[in-house]
């Protein structure tokens, strides 16, 4: 590693601590706050600050890119208000020397975001879930919101809970006619998970429609096909937030290749997986913002930043918008979730080709 790449690398990343330090700060404070209104039994405030904070990089990851924004401008708009890019610039090195000089500790953070996602972020969230449902509910086996809910047809299950050595409990199966009237409802206490997608279930109440009247019938045992398979069930107690991107993936995959609704997984993992992308185009679009504003000698460093957070906002909105429409439009999730990264680095490439140097 050249001098040159050293120093820009110590200036980048200490921009880029101060600005995590400050949005972890202020976001970790927000999240305990409204943490603090779920508050329950054993779940009380040092809980709350815990579970806060194994979070919080989850939630941060979203921020990455505004993050890196920021921290780059702070550290580039410094060194050229020092007149550091200034003398690099008289040495004759070239731009796009300085861009590779950027590129090297950008580059090792994109790959750390990746391998964040899959090996520490979404286990510390599993484990924060988990810890909030064993001290809220004294049950660590209770599915997020209250329950999974699955279609498959004209067929409706709500599984409940997952006892211990993930045995399912506390099912409902309803079932429509082409009309869309009720014609059979079940409730189990448990269900035994077959290798071939059959359940058992246990403790049975059956209602079913014969001859206009309603039928109630207990049973001991009840099979049902098409179900979720044994190695499904864990997946099944994560959010999609707290999901790994492999299981992600898989997941997704694995629902929509059942004709099951897949979107909110794959969209998830697509977004995830082209984030550091679209943080890496963050800093290649702060680098001639950092300059032209660094070179105002009598500005100020809060200017500076104000003019990077409404960049950094508005690009926040603005993904939240195309995620949203390219959702709402049906398109493909690969495209919405890399259309961030193209717009910024056309932006990025557009401001570098008027850039100064």
């Amino acid at each position: 590693m050249s001098i040159l790449t050293r120093y820009i690398t110590a200036a980048l990343l200490r921009g880029w601590f101060i600005t995590f330090l400050v949005v972890a700060a202020v976001f970790g404070l927000l999240a305990f706050i409204d943490e603090l209104d779920a508050a329950h039994g054993d779940y009380g405030a040092v809980a709350v600050a815990r579970f806060t904070l194994m979070v919080l990089p989850q939630q941060l990851l979203s921020l990455a890119p505004v993050i890196l924004l920021l921290g780059t401008i702070i550290a580039l708009a410094g060194l050229q208000k020092g007149s550091e890019l200034t003398v690099i610039s008289c040495a004759g090195v070239p731009i796009s020397r300085l861009l590779l000089a950027i590129a090297v500790p950008t580059g090792v953070v994109t790959l750390l975001l990746w391998v964040g996602m899959e090996t520490v972020t979404a286990p510390l969230h599993q484990r924060a879930e988990a810890l909030r449902l064993a001290l809220r509910y004294n049950n660590p086996h209770t599915l997020p919101a209250g329950g999974v809910w699955s279609k498959s047809g004209r067929r409706y299950i709500h599984l409940g809970t997952m006892r211990d050595e993930r045995v399912p409990a506390n099912i409902a199966l309803y079932e429509f006619d082409a009309e869309g009237r009720l014609e059979r409802a079940i409730h189990a206490a448990t269900a035994t998970v077959g290798d071939d997608r059959q359940w058992r279930f246990e403790s049975v109440q059956e209602k079913r429609l014969e001859g206009g009247q309603l039928v109630t019938r207990r049973l001991d045992s009840l099979a049902i096909d098409n179900l979720w398979a044994r190695r499904e069930l864990p997946v099944l107690s994560l959010s999609p937030e707290s999901m790994r991107l492999s299981v992600l993936y898989g997941y997704g995959t694995y629902l929509a290749a059942n004709a099951r609704d897949a979107r909110s997984y794959l969209n998830t993992f697509w977004q995830r997986l082209a984030l550091p992308l679209t943080a890496a185009a963050m800093v290649l679009l702060a680098t001639p913002i950092s300059a032209q504003l660094g070179s105002r000698r009598g500005s100020a460093v809060g200017v500076n930043l104000a003019i990077g957070a409404l960049i950094g906002i508005s690009f926040y909105l603005g993904s939240q918008i195309i995620f949203a429409l390219g959702t709402l439009l049906g398109l493909p999730p690969l495209l919405v979730a890399l259309l961030p990264a193209l717009a910024t680095a056309a932006c990025a490439a557009l401001l570098l080709k008027r850039m100064h140097w």
